[in-house]
């Protein structure tokens, strides 16, 4: 179906052999629901949600094309002939929605290590990365001979298993090919070095192979840069000279292209505020030396942003990860003029960071994502007996809650202490870096507009105000603690606080974004937990014009963000606004002017002075009185959900908002 709006993405166009739907192509991204080196029914159904969703063509996520690539258990293997079967079932399922399904073999060269498969990284120099820090292994001719078997092998299996096509991977993000490609990483001086052809000769006879095995019925597509991104790197006119020349071969039928090594990461999956789009200048630029398709990527989150990019000439697809991830019916919102209705990708790389965690892919705001065998969003099971629910709470918990009861037929009332809805994700709004993460709450306030939800703010709920409902989900939250402490003092947890910490200047992180008052010129921030909260709370500060110093007991401030791989873009952030750091430190006292910091291995106090503004970052603590106080009594069918529960994170509220309004 082509949309009014949205003309060209809703255009067939031809890949060589292959006729795609319309331009929506879902671009490769690791999942981690690989058991065993082999792909599983929970891909299938992750999968086909998308192909169903919309998306005309799927590249599957990057499979190891040889042994010496596996960054961690949970990684595919392309060249494992047990994967003919499973890739015979995703064919099935995609297919049947009349989606375009390919391998993409890959191999990460020294982007990688060695401590899960035991084996020496391989690459064209021994030059280390950044992140891996380990030394490779040169590759030797009978190394390359290998590599090319294993792309050669991967090929095979792809036909066997009856997908589309293959796309060659690892010319892009500072993979092994690209490792070859560019000369900041090949320092050879045999026939794959020294020359741009001899560089690419490695390249060139892994096409050969692959469309040997393919033959001219599959699609053969290629995943390049358009910009390495960093000194001595490849940049867009070095691109559109190796694009064209690899069009020239005759072996390929699209070219697939992106940003980015290792070096710097936010070029290649880049969080929120990177501009939408950004990387399809370079784009076009390569693209204005090819006459094959081209595929463009780089925070495309909206369907009419792709429209303009397609209509501008930028790409011929618009290629999209975190946008399926958060969305699988992207496409056919998009075509069937309900746009509106898209869960944005809002650029918090949660996905990212299930990912760090060893956990199946995951989404900040789509509890389905990885799930699909277990939550299906588009059905949902009416309530055998439609019951009188009141929510309590408007954040992301009790949104979710309500929004999925409504769903199922239940009478909701949804009651909000504060005059707006939305809970802790409005205080993002605060911090400019933010801002677009309060969509995570938008999107669930515009789905209850379509429900029958009675929805009553200002309203702080008690026993009273709930008697003659049949059931309660108490979304009630959590406030920021203020006692000063680590975690390294647990004797003194619950105990008298830190010396100061009870002064009227003195703020929890929740109180100070709420309430906005006078901060001052001078303000300490400190921060025992290593997340967002304190990143965000030392840039509101900042930009408020104070002078702030990041005081954490941690190695670094807010750790955490190595998840998400945006710490380094953070951290340039504050630096950038002044913010100073002081790490390795623990609070000693606070005054009316004074903070004390005391260095956490060798006890040495040093007195911070001028200080106007004290804000607390130590955890949060549960508001479930209410849930406490119904629990013990006759009453309605009672349920503790989100930060009430046990304060975390806003995918762990969205999704107990959602099982507890199934089970109800």
């Amino acid at each position: 179906m082509t949309s009014a709006a949205y003309p060209l993405l809703g255009s067939p166009m031809k890949i060589g052999p292959k006729t795609a739907r319309n331009r929506i192509w879902m671009t490769a991204h690791a999942t981690l629901l690989v058991k065993d080196h082999l792909f599983t029914d929970a891909h299938v159904a992750y999968y086909a949600a998308r192909a169903k969703g919309g998306a005309a063509v799927i590249t599957m996520e990057a499979m190891a094309a040889h042994p010496t690539t596996q960054p961690y258990k949970g990684k595919a293997f392309a060249f494992d002939p047990r994967m003919v079967p499973e890739y015979r079932k995703l064919a099935d399922a995609v297919h049947g929605h009349g989606t375009l399904l390919l391998s993409q073999p890959w191999h990460r060269g020294r982007q990688t290590g060695s401590v899960t498969n035991g084996l020496p990284v391989w690459a064209p120099s021994a030059v280390p990365c950044g992140v891996y820090r380990e030394m490779p292994h040169v590759m030797t001719g009978k190394d390359i001979a290998e590599i090319i078997a294993g792309y050669r092998l991967s090929a095979r299996i792809s036909r066997e298993g009856g997908l589309d096509g293959v796309e060659v991977h690892g010319m892009s993000h500072g993979y092994l090919l690209n490792q070859f490609l560019s000369p900041a990483t090949n320092h050879r001086t045999d026939a794959y070095g020294g020359s741009l052809e001899d560089r690419m000769r490695i390249v060139i006879e892994i096409l050969e192979a692959t469309r040997e095995e393919t033959g001219p019925d599959m699609i053969v597509g290629m995943r390049l840069n358009s910009d390495d991104g960093h000194e001595g790197g490849l940049g867009p006119d070095d691109w559109a000279e190796i694009a064209a020349r690899f069009e020239a071969t005759g072996m390929i039928d699209y070219i697939s292209l992106s940003h980015g090594t290792y070096i710097n990461r936010m070029l290649i999956y880049p969080t929120s505020p990177e501009r939408h789009g950004f990387q399809l200048d370079a784009t076009a630029r390569v693209k204005s030396a090819l006459k094959l398709p081209v595929v463009g990527v780089g925070r495309i989150t909206r369907p009419d942003e792709a429209e303009g990019y397609l209509a501008d000439g930028k790409c011929d697809f618009v290629g999209m990860a975190r946008a399926l991830i958060s969305d699988p019916r992207w496409g056919a919102k998009a075509m069937s003029g309900e746009a509106k209705r898209i869960r944005p990708c809002v650029g918090a790389n949660w996905c990212m960071s299930t990912i760090f965690a060893q956990a199946p892919v995951g989404c900040i705001h789509n509890p389905a994502a990885g799930r699909e065998l277990e939550i299906d969003e588009d059905n949902v099971a009416p309530a055998e007996t439609p019951r009188r629910v009141a929510v309590v709470g408007g954040g992301p918990a009790g949104l979710r809650a309500a929004w999925t009861a409504a769903r199922r037929g239940h009478a909701v009332t949804l009651l909000e202490a504060r005059d707006t809805l939305g809970g802790q994700v409005r205080f993002w709004e605060k911090a400019e870096s933010r801002r677009e993460l309060v969509a995570v709450a938008d999107w669930l306030i515009d789905r209850l507009a379509e429900e029958d939800v009675c929805i009553r703010t200002g309203i702080r709920a008690d026993a009273t105000v709930l008697d003659g409902f049949d059931a309660v989900v108490v979304a009630t939250g959590s406030a920021g603690l203020k006692h000063g402490w680590t975690m390294l003092r647990p004797e003194k947890w619950n105990g008298p606080p830190l010396p100061g910490a009870e002064l009227p200047h003195v703020f929890s992180y929740t109180a100070l974004l709420e309430t906005e008052p006078d901060i001052g010129r001078r303000a300490v921030l400190f921060d025992t937990m290593g997340g967002r909260q304190g990143a965000v709370t030392a840039e509101y500060l900042a930009r408020r014009g104070a002078e702030v110093t990041f005081v954490t007991q941690l190695g670094q401030p807010s750790p955490d963000l190595a998840s998400s791989r945006d710490w380094g873009k953070v951290h340039g952030m504050l630096r950038k606004l002044g913010v100073r750091f002081m790490v390795d430190r623990e609070l000693a006292e606070i005054t009316e002017e004074t903070v004390s910091v005391r260095d956490h291995y060798t006890g040495e106090v040093e007195t911070l002075t001028g200080i106007d503004t004290v804000a607390m970052v130590v955890g949060n603590e549960a508001r479930d009185a209410l849930y406490h106080a119904l629990v013990d009594r006759a009453g309605p069918d009672c349920h503790l959900i989100g930060d009430a529960m046990a304060p975390r994170r806003v995918s762990d509220a969205i999704r107990e908002g959602e099982q507890v309004a199934r089970r109800l």
